[in-house]
């Protein structure tokens, strides 16, 4: 095994270990679909240095701020820390740690700090994982963890200042596809993840029409909460 596959299975070890009492949706599973689908899309698009995808996929989620008190810069910085104790060249790791810093939703407010081709690859992987079947079941998941309810017509969908408003949020699950999961289509970056997200997108708009006439057998989705198809 070379010295990049010694650094891949020291880094899959160290976010074990860190993540081995996550939350369901934000364990090594999430991580390792993460890591699989950035390696899938490295591979379609042909672009892009595999170490450094490798190593930001891998770390993206070692410290989410959802769960360490909302510090946006914890887990860049510690991946850096252990990249550097695992003599991974300083420009990959400098690299590697402005992804993880930008790479995650964040309410869907844009940044301009980076760019690269394999930021939008490893950005692309996490997003997808967050739509589709999967992307149900962890919203779900997350909504239980932090004891949501899963629908109340009464509250309105929101919009949100600035990405702490967006994290302190406790609407109710179902609009959290609203106010977030089914933008993620229209955010990809990749020509190949654009095309595996409308696909993850259709379904979803499959299981909220069937949610809603579960809800009520004579509606549908209120006209105001469709999401675009095309």
């Amino acid at each position: 095994m070379g010295s990049e596959g010694l650094i891949i299975d020291k880094t899959i070890s160290f976010v074990k270990e860190t993540l081995a009492n996550a939350e369901g949706g934000h364990n090594w599973f999430h991580i390792e679909r993460v890591w699989k689908m950035a390696r899938h899309l490295h591979f379609l698009e042909g672009r892009g240095d595999l170490l450094t995808i490798d190593l930001a996929a891998l770390l993206h989620d070692i410290s989410d701020a959802k769960f360490n008190g909302g510090d946006g810069e914890k887990g860049s910085q510690l991946a850096f820390n252990f990249l550097i104790s695992a003599e991974v060249k300083r420009e990959v790791a400098e690299h590697v740690q402005t992804i993880i810093k930008y790479v995650s939703f964040k309410g869907g407010f844009l940044q301009d700090r980076i760019n690269s081709i394999e930021f939008r690859i490893v950005q692309d992987a996490d997003r997808l994982d967050a739509i589709g079947a999967i992307g149900i079941a962890r919203a779900f998941n997350y909504g239980g963890f932090k004891n949501r309810p899963i629908h109340d017509p009464s509250i309105p969908l929101q919009s949100y200042e600035d990405s702490k408003a967006y994290h302190k949020s406790n609407a109710p699950t179902i609009n959290h596809f609203y106010e977030k999961l089914l933008k993620l289509k229209d955010l990809m970056n990749t020509d190949s993840g654009k095309i595996t997200a409308l696909e993850r997108h259709n379904y979803m708009l499959q299981f909220l029409e069937t949610f809603y006439k579960e809800c009520d057998p004579g509606i549908g989705p209120e006209p105001s909460k469709t999401g675009n198809s095309d």
